[in-house]
This record gives structure tokens, sequence and C-alpha cells, in this order.
């Protein structure tokens, strides 16, 4: 039972909701559904389920590279020794098949190259050919054996520049009168936030929504089923403090799940790089080293990851108290989950155009909840940070928060929507 808080000088508000707060944290602990849903799925089953899928997706991309890409040629009776070499080319299984489009199409065949009438004689007379390709677009094995074909005519083409040279008595630079490389300017940390700074805010908000759904609908249209929300009421507790303290419990599940899933989902890539090996080193490009955990996090900047967290707090606030709000106007689990459901779309829909290219912080994208929060991520995991817009996205999104948290106390107060039938 809650103490007589109104008899003492220490039952203000404050006292008050610290004490439904650890009333409900005990109750949700206690709770088998909501240790589930909050702590053992995102901390164990996701990361869990993301390095199976991980692990299954790698040996099947590896197993498909190694496999000989099953093509059909077109033509090419004429052309022998372009024959020949593509027949001993390890990397290709030659399928005699009449219709080889419908055999693409339907994943019998991952590509197809026709080689015009007098393709080699052409060759030999220096005068122009065409070779298609036919592939099926966006397709994964598909695109392995297009590839392969592609990077096979590469090189028939230039042995052929360069025996034409030779006869010529002419160099090979003739064709190639300077070479062009590319190199990185950027840091590591810069690199690693572009490459992953859309997608860490992203996980982030979809995991503090998600840890506040289940604990919010429980301690509110849950309670309501239940029959426990009238005994709660009676007790000497102002309403403000109830809800106040229902609040921070979600909030408390909130930040609590997006942490575990954090560390854990970290813990899992790890995992992860040695277990696969190279994963992580591609981050780091071709002149990457060290160990793969060590290259994972050295191309993210802990400071980005520390603002990040300090962003994310006022969204878990504002989470948790729209949510909070939202499950109140429900009378059942059901109901609830009716009202919150549809709220994921409105979540996902602005962190993903986060990542969009050409969409950079701005004043006003500053002021657009959960939008202002992916941007700013994005470039402080990079190292950018551009104070004025950090401030105004920290203090809009506190506002937001502090109206959303305003209207569930004011849905708290009304007869109507508390014991709604």
């Amino acid at each position: 039972m809650l103490p007589e808080l109104h008899s003492h000088p220490s039952g203000r508000l404050g006292r008050a909701t610290l004490t439904v707060f650890a009333k409900e944290l005990r109750d949700t602990l206690r709770d088998r559904r909501t240790l589930i849903s909050t702590i053992v799925v995102p901390t164990l089953v996701m990361p869990l389920l993301m390095l199976i899928a991980g692990t299954v997706a790698t040996k099947v991309v590896r197993r498909a590279q190694a496999e000989a890409s099953p093509i059909a040629i077109v033509g090419g009776a004429d052309s022998p020794s372009v024959m020949a070499e593509l027949r001993a080319d390890g990397r290709f299984q030659i399928v005699d098949t009449p219709n080889y489009r419908e055999a693409i199409a339907d994943k019998r065949l991952r590509a197809a190259v026709e080689l015009p009438p007098g393709f080699e004689a052409a060759l030999v007379r220096g005068e122009p050919a065409t070779v298609t390709l036919y592939h099926y677009e966006s397709e994964l094995r598909s695109g392995m054996g297009v590839g392969a074909l592609e990077e096979f005519f590469r090189k028939l083409r230039d042995r052929t520049v360069e025996r034409r040279l030779a006869v010529q008595g002419l160099p090979m630079e003739l064709v190639r009168p300077f070479a062009v490389r590319r190199e990185n300017v950027a840091p590591p940390e810069k690199v690693g936030g572009n490459v992953v700074g859309g997608f860490i805010p992203y996980l982030i908000i979809l995991l503090c929504f998600t840890g506040a759904m289940y604990p919010a609908m429980d301690l509110t249209a849950g309670e309501k089923e239940r029959g426990t929300m009238e005994t709660l009421l009676c007790s000497p507790v102002p309403r403000t403090a109830i809800v106040l303290g229902k609040f921070l419990t979600v909030l408390t599940a909130s930040l609590a799940s997006m942490l575990f899933s954090v560390l854990s989902m970290s813990a899992s890539l790890v995992v992860g790089a040695h277990l696969l090996g190279g994963g992580a080193g591609a981050l780091a490009g071709p002149g990457g080293s060290g160990s793969p955990a060590g290259v994972l996090f050295a191309v993210i900047s802990p400071w980005g990851m520390a603002g990040v967290f300090a962003l994310i707090v006022p969204v878990a606030v504002l989470f948790s108290a729209l949510l909070l709000a939202l499950s109140l106007l429900a009378k059942s689990m059901k109901e609830a989950q009716s009202y919150v459901s549809p709220l994921i779309v409105v979540i996902i829909l602005p962190a993903m155009m986060g990542m969009l290219p050409g969409v950079e912080l701005d004043a006003k994208l500053a002021l657009v909840p959960i939008l202002n929060l992916s941007l700013a991520c994005k470039e402080m995991l990079s190292g950018v940070w551009h104070w004025p817009y950090l401030a105004l996205i920290f203090g809009s999104t506190t506002l937001y928060a502090v109206a959303a948290l305003a209207g569930a106390v004011a849905l708290f107060r009304r007869e109507a929507v508390l014991f709604r039938s």
C-alpha cells in the first residue's frame, strides 16, 4: 500500500511521484511479459537473430560466389577461340537452353551473352563489335554472373588492344596516357559516421519507441482492464503524482531497453566481425588495419555517440508521454495496441528521411521532430558539431515533450477518460 503522504511534510508532489514511480517500477519488474518485451527481446533475442541472419547471409553469398555461374551463349559459332575461353573459365557453367530470357527470369540461369556474327573476325580486322549481356536486374546471383562476364570481356578487350598496339610497334601507354587514383582525405570517424551515421539514430529511435510501448499500455489500459486503476486512485496521492510516477516508469523502460539493445548489438557486431572475418575491415577501406573489433569502434566518434545519447533523452520523454496519453484513452490492451501501433510508421518515416542523401540539417529541419534528431546524430557521429542547431533541436524536442507530458497529466485528471467503459 502507498503511505499516507499527506500527513507528513515530505508528502508533497515530488516525494509522491517518486513513491508511485518506485511502486510501478517494482510491479513492472515483477511482470514477466514486461521484462521479456523490454529487456530479454531487445537484449538477447534481437542481437542473436541479427547474428544468425548475418552469418547465414554471409555463407549464402560466399557459396554463391564460389559456385560456377550457369550462363547461356547466344551465337558464337564463328568465334571458336572466344567460345573456348568461356568454356575453360571456371567461373562459368555453359548451359544450352532455347529460351535464355525466360531461364534468367526464372533464375535457372544467372546471365547470358550474345556474340554478334563474325565477332572474332571483327576483332582481327580491327572493326567495332557489340557484345550484349543479359541479366536479372537487382538479383544477387544474376549480378554475380553478369559481373564475371563483364570482367571476362573487359580483359579480352584489353588483350585485343595490347595485341593491336604490339603489331603496330606502339606502347600500351598510347591508350593510357595517364592514371587516375583515389585517396581518402577524411579521418576514420568521418568515414564511419557517413557509413553508419544514418542507421544508428534510426535504430535508437525505434528502440526507444518500442521499449516504451508495452509499459505505457500496461500501466494505463492494462490497469483499467485488470480493475486496479480504481485502487490506485483511492490512495491519498495527487493524480499528478500518479501520472508522473507512471511516466517515469515508462521512461525508465524506454531508456533501459534502448541502452541494453545498443550494448548487446555492439557486442554482437564484435562477435560477428570475428566470426565472419573481414566484415569490419571494409569500413576502414583498403588501408584498414587492426582487429575487426578495433576497426569497428575506431570509425565511430565516441563523443558523437555521447551526443546521440544526450539528444535521445528528450525524444524518449516525448515518446513516453505520448504513448502514456494515447494508451490512457483506451479501455483495454487490445484497443491501446490499435492506437499505438500506427505510430510506428509515423516514427519510422522521418527517421528514414534522415538517411536520404541531400537532406541536410538546417534551421527549419531542426524543428521537425525525429527528423532533426536523425540528421543531428549523423553529423555528430561524423565529428561535426553544429551547436546552434543542436541547441535548437534539444530545446524544441524538450518543448514537444513537455507539451505531451502536460497532455497526459490533463487526461489523467478527466474522470471520463479514467473510467471509460
